[in-house]
């Protein structure tokens, strides 16, 4: 795997990176989302669901954040205390946990998992710093970096998953292409053969870099509190991860929580094959990890699950996530990534809306 990573590599794309071209990438990488969805849809036979994390459960939570400034150095804390972090409070959530797969299968097959919540920041009476959104929202998956790079890297994947021969789709890329595709797939059959455990016992990473104020660039990942309770995943139901959870919404006394932490870009203390790099390079490539032995995460908010929140049919179908149109000032999302799968994703959620009204 590190062969496979640093053979290919990333830093041929952030040097050629094109501004001009990614806006073009964007517009195909949006029309064949809503391709890959209407297939998976007409495959499976049913209506459009989500274009990515298709099947998935959404309960109610509580989100909790913590005092940054206890315990902390003063300059630590001051730079912890930005945002929806700038001072305690505790704000009603939404959280959905989900496999990464655009089609419907078994809970059991070899798959990313993921956690999206969003917190609501109209129903507290703490008030949130300069914040212009009612909510914000949060998007990650049992994984340190997505496989996917940049946008040229996510052109390249979308043509091989909506290509009728994905064979000939392959050989028929151009030669960089290729190389993104199959640095792309290495990292997919990685990160997706991991061992299956209950929703509530994975640790999740946002994987992208957001804002943290006006100076700071972060990274996310919720870890669960060790007690998380779970029982036995019933191997025979396609649905084990799924039904699990529900169980333990609805039957266990303790509820699941996670620690969501902070992680800081530091350049000048992060490491890419032994060399430094500047910050750019951190925000720009998406498949890049950002050492924790190098640039620790620090605890800033808890996420605790309600007792019997699971919500209904039409409230789970109704509910989406979008981690830049909701966002405050001090938390929207940077990188070719996080501009790439917007529009993709706001396309795709307005495809999946007008099929639940036919």
């Amino acid at each position: 795997m590190l062969f496979i990573t640093g053979w290919f590599g990333v830093t041929g794309s952030y040097a050629e990176r094109n501004l001009a071209r990614e806006q073009s990438d964007i517009e195909q990488i949006m029309e064949m989302s809503l391709l890959m969805q209407a297939n998976a849809a007409a495959k499976q036979k049913r209506q459009l669901a989500r274009g990515t994390h298709a099947k998935g459960v959404c309960a109610r939570a509580e989100f909790e954040v913590l005092d940054v400034t206890a315990g902390r150095a003063p300059a630590l804390a001051a730079r912890l205390a930005k945002g929806i972090f700038a001072k305690p409070g505790v704000y009603p959530a939404i959280v959905r946990f989900g496999n990464a797969d655009s089609t419907k299968r078994s809970d059991f097959k070899a798959d990313v998992r993921s956690l999206s919540f969003s917190v609501d920041l109209t129903r507290d009476g703490t008030a949130v710093p300069d914040a212009n959104v009612g909510r914000q929202d949060f998007s990650m998956q049992n994984a340190t970096t997505l496989p996917i790079n940049d946008s040229p890297a996510f052109l390249a994947i979308m043509k091989l998953l909506t290509a009728s021969n994905p064979a000939a789709g392959l050989w028929s890329l151009p030669f960089k292409d290729k190389l993104r595709v199959i640095r792309t797939l290495a990292l997919v059959q990685v990160q997706s053969h991991q061992a299956i455990k209950p929703y509530q016992q994975l640790r999740y990473w946002s994987t992208v870099p957001f804002r943290h104020g006006p100076a700071d660039v972060v990274k996310y990942s919720a870890s669960p509190s060790p007690d998380n309770p779970s029982g036995l995943l019933q191997r025979k139901s396609p649905d084990g991860l799924q039904d699990e959870v529900i169980r333990h919404l609805q039957e266990d006394s303790k509820m699941s929580s996670f620690d969501l932490g902070v992680q800081f870009l530091d350049a000048d203390r992060m490491t890419y094959w032994g060399k430094r790099l500047d910050a750019n390079f951190w925000i720009e490539n998406a498949s890049v990890d950002w050492k924790e032995t190098e640039v620790p995460f620090h605890t800033v908010a808890r996420l605790t699950l309600l007792s019997r929140s699971q919500l209904p049919p039409d409230e789970d179908e109704a509910t989406y996530f979008d981690v830049t149109g909701n966002s405050t000032p001090d938390s929207t999302p940077v990188g070719s990534i996080n501009r790439a799968r917007q529009p993709a994703e706001v396309a795709s959620r307005k495809a999946r809306m007008r099929g639940q009204q036919l």
